[in-house]
């Protein structure tokens, strides 16, 4: 059997059909003669039409797509329509070979061609109807289901060889064919997961195909409110039923789970209670996935690579997830991509640091550039301590000078239109110093508690800028520990993810120890004044202005 280069370039089999040739049957229409024109198409459309059928006809457009012009798009309409994927293999070949010579010869039809091509990119349908009720969707029992879709990127790969434009009309077929999110979840899943194939052999794309997918993953995420994930959990473990409970997921990071050593012992089902949160689930594990599989070449980090995907991943956060509200979890592919290698963490530190001191972005981009900047540090196992400590000492002096110019002036009173960046800045340094703390003082109590003296806390919260006002009501609030956490893909993340930590009892009477100002570093130390977060505590904002001007976006730190 012919296949691929060798298949395409042959010349197709001659075939005598009834009526004369396919070239005069198409020519008696252009001139009124729709008889033998009418038959072919009722042919085409036969439900039952038959694998040599198919091919026969195949045979013959294929040495006549010359005459396959606009007039005949609803010919080549039906051509479309043929069921060829589920045929012989013979079939399949003969169709491909088919799309090659229409594509090369008529332009015109590239697009439809492309269209059905994408179509394929799901589980066929199938009607299902429950008291006269449409309940169609997808076929997920297909077993050819992995196979259609490897011949399914042939054709499109097929399709760009003959025409290298194809790449400026594909994009937005894909967009439009994505399924709307009510659809199954294997539907979903194999449409993002087709999306994510296409960026291997079409790599030009996969910017705006991470686009895409980012967009509808925070359609998703900000359609499923937290807390309404947490109370269909809670359903599903406070019921009765063992359909109910079997719905316990990944989300269940919560701080109280028991834990052996860096593994979490969770439920053995990993379904969600909510719908959406189940979709949301999947498709953000398929685009872990891909990113592992993108960055790692016989299970090791290639380095190129991975800095190419993270450029792109980063230009994606800048567009879709630093202007977006409530999004609680699609933005951990930044956070797992920066796990491989700790240049990417630093880099993506970096990266939001310069966002937040620039003066020329908006404010509300820079305050949320504040709040990945706290959660980052704060929770991100792989950043060192040494890492947290350079990134404290930015934002601690970059916070110094800021008071230097305001605290003084006619700016100086507590305002978030004013100095939106500098309680965002605040809330970082105090949310990375409640997850921590521990981490700074381990080793040399003394010489740990000298560090956080020495960056000058009191004067901040002291300032004529009040950020205590601004960012919690008081101290105690604002280094409480979050509890009731909430995440997908516990599997992936939780390896990196940092957890509250409270003191031990003999930490905390040495923190109880007073130390004078400017004395040697083997005295105890009163920054926190024996204060410490309490465990049953929750960050939250003062009720004023400061909530509705910056959306919450502290509120809504990413967990």
């Amino acid at each position: 059997m012919l296949r691929g280069d060798e298949f395409l370039s042959s010349p197709p089999r001659k075939a005598v059909r009834f009526g004369g040739t396919l070239p005069d049957i198409l020519l008696k229409y252009g001139q009124g003669d729709t008889t033998d024109y009418e038959l072919l198409k009722h042919q085409l459309s036969d439900p039952d039409i038959k694998d040599a059928q198919i091919i026969n006809w195949l045979h013959e457009f294929r040495a006549s797509v010359t005459y396959l012009t606009k007039d005949f798009d609803q010919l080549v309409s039906l051509l479309l329509k043929l069921p060829w994927l589920r045929r012989s293999r013979e079939v399949v070949e003969e169709y491909l070979g088919f799309l090659g010579n229409l594509v090369s010869a008529q332009t015109v039809h590239l697009r439809p061609c492309l269209r059905m091509i994408v179509s394929q990119f799901v589980p066929p349908r199938i009607t299902i109807r429950e008291d006269d009720v449409d309940i169609s969707d997808s076929d997920d029992d297909d077993e050819n289901l992995s196979e259609n879709f490897n011949t399914c990127h042939r054709a499109l790969q097929t399709v760009v060889r003959y025409v290298p434009s194809t790449l400026q009309f594909l994009m937005p077929i894909l967009v439009e064919s994505f399924p709307f999110i009510n659809k199954s979840e294997r539907t979903l899943e194999c449409y993002v997961h087709n999306l994510l194939r296409v960026t291997v052999y079409l790599p030009t794309l996969r910017l705006q195909i991470l686009e895409l997918i980012v967009e509808k993953l925070l359609k998703l995420d900000v359609s499923t409110p937290q807390q309404d994930i947490e109370d269909a959990e809670e359903a599903a473990n406070n019921s009765d039923s063992v359909e109910k409970s079997a719905e316990e997921g990944l989300f269940a990071m919560e701080e109280d789970e028991e834990r052996k050593g860096n593994k979490v012992v969770s439920s053995s089902s990993e379904r969600m209670a909510h719908p959406l949160a189940e979709r949301l689930d999947i498709l953000m594990t398929i685009l872990f996935s891909y990113i592992k599989d993108v960055c790692h070449v016989d299970g090791k980090l290639d380095i190129n690579k991975t800095k190419d995907l993270y450029r792109d991943l980063v230009s994606v956060f800048d567009k879709l997830i630093l202007p977006t509200h409530a999004s609680c979890h699609v933005q951990y592919f930044m956070f797992y991509i920066c796990s491989f290698k700790l240049g990417f963490a630093e880099a993506f530190l970096d990266h939001l640091w310069k966002k937040l001191r620039d003066p020329n972005n908006p404010s509300v981009i820079r305050q949320t550039a504040g709040s990945y900047i706290g959660s980052f540090l704060a929770r991100a196992k792989f950043i060192p301590v040494v890492t947290v400590k350079a990134c404290l000492d930015l934002l601690v002096n970059w916070m110094h000078k800021y008071i230097d110019n305001q605290d003084t002036g006619a700016n100086a009173y507590c305002d978030v239109a004013l100095h939106g960046p500098f309680y965002s800045t605040c809330q970082a340094a105090f949310y990375t110093l409640i997850f921590r703390h521990k981490q700074l003082l381990d080793g040399n109590l003394r010489k740990g508690l000298s560090y956080l003296q020495s960056l000058n806390f009191e004067r901040i919260v002291m300032c004529q800028l009040n950020p205590l006002k601004i960012c919690i009501p008081s101290v105690v609030n604002l280094f409480a520990a979050i509890k009731g956490i909430y995440t997908f893909s516990s599997k992936i993340i939780d390896p990196f993810y940092q957890f509250w930590e409270e003191l031990s009892a003999e930490d905390l009477e040495n923190l109880k120890k007073p130390i004078k100002r400017g004395t040697s570093e083997d005295e105890d130390d009163d920054f926190l004044k024996g204060e410490t977060p309490q465990n049953d505590g929750v960050v939250e904002i003062a009720p004023n202005s400061y909530e509705s001007n910056t959306r919450n976006c502290y509120v809504q730190y990413p967990q």
